[in-house]
């Protein structure tokens, strides 16, 4: 028995905030001072490394349970399930509900318990509970369900992955121009014939990695210390997953014993497209190939980096076919993969 996914949604936020929206951004840096480049330059720059040219940014009246409950609601529908039979919610976020131009997070009660509510879901045996894993919290989350499933414990589960991410980046940090919101849900349940998933990695590098990505102060020195934004090293988490993140898949792909000119499409994070693009060369390389066209397809161009809803999202957009030149059929092999905060990284392997 392996479980697979019955349905997916995801709610992209309406606000569209492209380039040219930071071009009067007054960026510093880490020590406090102007930058020496124009405000032009470090956006056209920003573009040629991340590949992002506008990014969503969730309405003032919504927090990040309720971009959970939106694509929620659409995984429940495509799915044609009655809520009440979920066993579990698993929510994976960041930062917990962060309304816009506030400074404190609420994670009381825990968003997934609010996404239960929002569903009005009335069996109290369908228990919710959050997770914090960084940008691989949904994958995480998926390998939890897979856990529950395989134990007993459960027949169904919602698994989502929502962020404001918006509502935590420093404006003076060229790094802002990065983030994003949204949400993506799946329902998983077991399965008993060849789909679903095949196999699965999931690591954990804190002995010198924890801080690569951290809560830090403004680098505008004149703002409150005590406020904090997301911040990382950027340059360390690159390196860092293009060691690691490549091994980690390829581990992944012969645990489940499928060749790798059998996989149709990697669906990784999306959070810098050259990044990304490193990623997947370095992993073809070890098996002494070349990266096929069209493997990896790619959202973040125009919804930026929403943490733990980009695979999510990138999931459900593809296998919906709303993605150009992109297309997913039965019994195709794919990759999920994803690396972020912890430093944390995860995959599995299945089999639509």
């Amino acid at each position: 028995m392996t479980i697979k996914i019955i349905g997916s949604g995801s709610y992209i936020p309406e606000i569209k905030i492209s380039n040219r929206d930071f071009q009067q951004h007054y960026f510093l840096s880490e020590e406090g001072e102007p930058l020496t480049q124009g405000t032009d330059v470090i956006v056209e720059k920003f573009k040629d490394i991340t590949g992002i040219e506008e990014r969503r940014y969730a309405n003032e009246e919504f927090l990040a349970s309720d971009l959970a409950y939106f694509a929620s609601e659409k995984a429940i529908e495509d799915a044609k399930i009655d809520p009440e039979t979920i066993d579990y919610i698993i929510l994976a976020h960041n930062f917990g509900d962060v309304k816009l131009g506030k400074i404190q997070s609420d994670i009381l009660p825990s968003l997934a318990t609010r996404v239960k509510h929002k569903l009005q879901i009335k069996n109290p045996k369908c228990v919710a509970y959050d997770i914090l894993f960084g940008c691989p919290g949904w994958i995480e989350g998926v390998l939890q369900a897979n856990a529950f499933i395989k134990s007993g414990m459960a027949k169904r589960c919602l698994v989502i992955g929502a962020e404001t991410l918006s509502r935590v980046i420093d404006p003076h940090d060229r790094d802002s121009m990065i983030y994003a919101d949204g949400a993506g849900a799946t329902i998983i349940e077991a399965s008993h014939d060849e789909t679903g998933m095949l196999s699965y990695e999931t690591a954990t590098f804190a002995y010198n990695e924890a801080n690569y990505l951290f809560f830090g102060k403004s680098y505008n020195k004149t703002l409150n210390p005590d406020v904090r934004y997301i911040k990382m090293h950027g340059r360390k988490i690159y390196e860092f997953a293009l060691s690691n993140v490549p091994q980690a898949m390829k581990s992944c792909v012969e645990k489940s014993n499928i060749p790798i000119g059998n996989i149709k499409k990697i669906i990784i994070h999306q959070a810098n497209e050259k990044m990304d693009e490193a990623i997947i060369h370095r992993f073809y390389k070890l098996f002494g190939q070349t990266p096929p066209p069209q493997i990896m397809p790619m959202t973040i161009h125009k919804y930026g980096n929403s943490s733990v809803a980009t695979v999510p999202t990138l999931f459900d957009q593809l296998i919906k076919g709303n993605l150009e030149n992109h297309q997913l059929n039965k019994g195709d092999v794919i990759i999920f993969a994803s690396v972020g905060a912890g430093m944390n990284i995860n995959a599995f392997t299945y089999r639509l």
